[in-house]
């Protein structure tokens, strides 16, 4: 365990720093099923990860050194199976909150927890629970923002950007993780003592092209449509220039 000097009670209390690893949620996960308990609040931060994991196992890419990509271990037994999208609530939050400092103009959360400025991806977030009865016996949060980074493949330079990109200047990483963590940290607390309605309402409000017309795609065919909101569950509500409101899960529907 290696004392932190972060102004939090525990989350990034344990920070574990590594040079190079395939997946921080993959390595977080493998010391947790270790026999000795590993703390709560737990964050294994590496400067670079050469197999980094998004959704559904898609490849998040980043330059070495130049991001911010850790994963955080949170155990949220107080969580009922049915609300584990509030944990995509709070975490989402929790980085508008902190980044809101460096950014004041453009932040939302694209559905379910993607952190977009303006019309392009800053960074992601991978939630991987481990179910026990009729809670979450473990968390482990997967994030990655790009930060420092200066520029990007010829298929990502439209769609991704990155703090130094928007700011001309770069960021202290660890001030930025410090900050994070603090707001993570004031999140799950305020969900533990039952504000979960609350935090619910504040995502909604941040969401990328809310009360929008906007164009989506489902089973292949493109429709036009104004995203409403999220349901109790967290499948997304968009409605139809031409029909009623339709809720959609995961990977179900895409923004075009």
């Amino acid at each position: 365990m290696q004392n932190n000097t972060f102004s939090t009670l525990f989350v990034g209390q344990n920070l574990i720093k590594l040079s190079t690893v395939d997946s921080t949620n993959s390595y977080l996960k493998k010391l947790a099923s270790n026999s000795e308990p590993l703390p709560e609040g737990t964050v294994i931060m590496a400067e670079h990860q050469f197999a980094g994991r998004g959704q559904l196992d898609s490849v998040w890419q980043t330059e070495s050194g130049k991001n911010l990509t850790f994963s955080l271990l949170l155990r949220p037994v107080f969580v009922a199976i049915e609300d584990q999208f509030l944990l995509n609530v709070l975490v989402s939050l929790a980085l508008n909150d902190a980044l809101v400092k460096y950014l004041p103009l453009g932040l939302s959360v694209k559905w379910p927890n993607d952190v977009y400025v303006d019309d392009r991806k800053l960074g992601g977030v991978l939630i991987e629970n481990t179910i026990a009865g009729s809670g979450i016996k473990q968390s482990v949060i997967g994030i990655g923002l790009n930060v420092n980074q200066s520029g990007f493949s010829n298929d990502l330079r439209n769609k991704a950007t990155s703090i130094s990109q928007i700011l001309q200047q770069d960021v202290n990483l660890m001030e930025l993780l410090e900050e994070i963590c603090m707001r993570i940290e004031q999140m799950y607390l305020a969900l533990k003592s039952g504000q979960g309605t609350a935090l619910r309402e504040l995502y909604v409000n941040k969401l990328y092209r809310l009360n929008k017309l906007a164009k989506y795609s489902h089973s292949g065919e493109v429709f036009e449509g104004t995203l409403e909101g999220i349901s109790e569950k967290g499948l997304l509500r968009i409605k139809p220039s031409d029909g009623p409101t339709l809720e959609f899960g995961f990977k179900e529907v895409a923004f075009v």
